[in-house]
């Protein structure tokens, strides 16, 4: 049974002030050192996306970012990690997180990274969409790009909103989230919401904990040294998947922060991983 933590700043959301309400969604100011932190990741998956043979920037639509990156194993049967970035739906891009698939691909993973057009130039709607269509060509196309194996989606933060509901598409057998946003509606009362401008409807269609529950295999993970909002939504949402008899597990990383708690798929022994690799012999 998981500690209780610390208390949910959502409980009395009705009191706190504006800047009290930004706060409780800060990651970068949670955590002291997250802007050495990224740079590292920046620098590194610079360096690992320039120096491999790897099939980058395949086009899924018309867009600019609507493009895949392709980390093909050496096996073209090899179970397909898909990794989708986050950036609170209006930071990054998939090429800052090329490091991430160092350790699958050591662990005979092929790994695959979807762009998506960022808010506000995209809705949460669109950018669903998006996501959704990239799933449909790495479908049609996979096989032709050494990336037929069965796939498992994950995401990062908003990455992880968007891998559990990702977790619908008939492409997808299994899904990881880690650290993610899953409930929709407080973001609305902050300063996210200046680019997101989330609609009632996409806070009822878009929140995985208000969705019922798919009933292929997902982990919840998430760091322990997190934002309280992020780990009782990702306490919550496992838990209302267990209730339902949805399977899949919860993994808290001990001690690790919002940005560190990626570490745990990046190595080859991270936990993180080693449970990717467990659904990868639960679905083959």
């Amino acid at each position: 049974m998981n500690a209780p933590g610390p208390a949910d700043p959502r409980e009395r959301w009705g009191e706190l002030t504006k800047e009290e309400r930004d706060a409780a969604y800060d990651n970068n100011a949670a955590a002291l050192d997250s802007a050495a932190l990224a740079a590292a990741r920046n620098e590194a998956s610079a360096d690992f996306r320039a120096r491999g043979d790897w099939r980058l920037d395949r086009p899924y639509g018309p867009g600019l970012s609507q493009k895949w990156d392709i980390y093909p194993a050496a096996d073209p049967h090899a179970p397909l990690l898909i990794f989708i970035h986050g950036g609170y739906w209006q930071r990054n891009s998939r090429g800052l997180f090329a490091i991430m698939a160092e350790g699958a691909l050591a662990r005979g993973m092929t790994v695959a990274m979807p762009g998506y057009t960022l808010a506000p130039a995209a809705t949460m709607t669109q950018i669903v969409a998006e996501i959704d269509a990239a799933l449909d060509w790495l479908a049609r196309e996979g096989a032709a790009q050494s990336a037929g194996g069965p796939a498992i989606v994950s995401g990062w933060s908003a990455g992880a909103q968007l891998a559990a509901l990702a977790l619908d598409h008939p492409h997808v057998r299994a899904g990881v989230g880690i650290s993610g946003v899953y409930e929709l509606g407080p973001l609305r009362d902050t300063g996210l919401n200046d680019a997101l401008k989330l609609t009632a409807e996409e806070v009822s269609h878009f929140s995985p904990l208000r969705l019922p529950p798919t009933a292929k295999p997902f982990v919840v993970a998430y760091g322990g040294a997190e934002l309280p909002a992020l780990i009782h939504d990702s306490r919550r949402l496992h838990a209302i998947r267990s209730a339902a008899q949805a399977p899949g597990w919860l993994i808290p990383v001990a001690g690790a922060n919002h940005f560190t708690a990626l570490d745990a798929l990046r190595e080859p022994n991270g936990e993180i991983l080693g449970a990717i690799l467990a659904l990868a012999e639960f679905v083959k």
